[in-house]
């Protein structure tokens, strides 16, 4: 079992800044990969960013590319997403999660197996 907690959400005005983190404990040497997606008011859960923990591979959904930067601390368990430019559509709950094997390629929420519970960001404009 894998245990996620997300932190550092909050509310910020349009083109500020936050950065997230999430901890993980319990069987982390199991998980392939860590991603970050996130989820607004009636929309489904979209991916955003996700990074193996083996040579350290990003992926970004193009809407957050150049924007966004995850990067992981293998030393603390702890996979971070620094989020830049924020735009008011970036508002949404943000979770963790963690995928433990690399099949289904990187995106698919259905492919990863731990959920973190989720920590808001709200940007006004």
């Amino acid at each position: 079992q894998v245990q996620l907690v997300e932190s550092g959400g909050g509310l910020v005005q349009a083109g500020g800044s936050l950065r997230l983190s999430c901890a993980a404990s319990g069987r982390t040497l199991s998980s392939y990969a860590m991603g970050w997606f996130r989820q607004a008011p009636g929309k489904e859960r979209e991916f955003v960013a996700a990074i193996t923990w083996s040579g350290g591979s990003t992926y970004y959904t193009n809407s957050v590319k150049g924007r966004f930067t995850i990067s992981a601390d293998s030393a603390k368990n702890t996979v971070y997403l620094q989020m830049n430019s924020l735009k008011p559509e970036d508002t949404a709950v943000y979770y963790c999660a963690a995928k433990r094997r690399e099949v289904g390629g990187i995106a698919p929420k259905n492919t990863y197996d731990y959920w973190g519970q989720g920590t808001q960001v709200t940007v006004s404009s």
